[in-house]
């Protein structure tokens, strides 16, 4: 269901664009459906920022306000999986915003193929990011969700990561850690490095609960970031899940070359786990 101002963005959108979608759907593979789900109702989105105006995809129960995520996509971006995933964890009774990480580029569809796109197609989009725009788009987004009527801002906000997105979400927790209880990534890429601001060291200034699965082939190339991460958790008194899951890198979006629907499943399962006990 769209408002006036959200039929007039999506009029923005060319043939083309949505013959992506289109095609990128066809790839998708279905999740399960949800045990009792709620009745939802979905809209694009056009959210402004300090940098622009980002394109993005919202679902919400309808009855009543719920407790707020923002996903953050993998190098893949805004697209078929992400909005079908994005509405099965509104079906489990949160209010989902799903966001174009790369809006300051170009709208979403930004991969033709999905997750089946070729690394260097997308590599640039993901390489012009900088840890200040993952701040300042965090905290833009969480107010963006605060001032929606399906959200209940009694509540905290939980964020989630996917590759990329990993260290996105850490830093949506810095922006807004009065706001973010949960914190879930999913194959994060960079998580631990030797940066000052390496998101290991960055889970101090935030107040949430952590879920990190890892990918084997990641923890098989640096064996050491998992504990360095435990160790950070740990010595922060946070809250903490830190696993290493026998998957490949990428292997939670339906519509990747690695999906993996048993590992996705068990990953997911700790996600609502985590965001019913930290969103409470």
């Amino acid at each position: 269901m769209c408002d006036v101002n959200d039929q007039e963005e999506l009029k923005k959108y060319t043939r083309r664009d949505f013959a992506a979608w289109t095609a990128s759907a066809a790839l998708l593979t279905a999740l399960p459906s949800v045990a009792n789900a709620v009745a939802v109702a979905e809209r694009e989105v056009t959210i402004t920022t300090p940098d622009g105006t980002c394109d993005a995809y919202f679902v919400a129960p309808t009855a009543g306000a719920a407790p707020a995520v923002l996903v953050w996509p993998d190098i893949f971006g805004l697209r078929p999986a992400f909005r079908q995933m994005g509405r099965r964890l509104a079906e489990s009774g949160y209010s989902v915003l799903v966001v174009n990480p790369f809006y300051r580029q170009k709208k979403a569809p930004t991969a033709p193929q999905g997750g089946k796109t070729p690394i260097a197609e997308v590599m640039p989009l993901m390489q012009a990011l900088t840890p200040a725009m993952h701040l300042s788009d965090g905290k833009a987004f969480v107010a963006w969700l605060d001032a929606q009527p399906e959200v209940d801002k009694a509540r905290k906000i939980g964020t989630t990561g996917y590759c990329m997105g990993g260290p996105i979400a850490v830093r949506t927790a810095v922006a807004a850690p009065g706001r973010v209880g949960a914190v879930g990534t999913f194959h994060g890429a960079a998580m631990v490095t030797p940066a000052p601001d390496s998101p290991h060291r960055l889970v101090a200034q935030t107040k949430a609960s952590y879920l990190i699965a890892v990918a084997e082939n990641d923890d098989q190339k640096d064996p050491q970031a998992k504990v360095m991460l435990r160790e950070a958790l740990a010595t922060a008194k946070l809250p903490s899940e830190v696993e290493v899951y026998p998957a490949a890198h990428g292997w939670c979006p339906p519509d990747s070359q690695v999906y993996d629907a048993a590992q996705s499943e068990r990953a997911w399962a700790r996600m609502l786990a985590t965001f019913q006990q930290a969103l409470a």
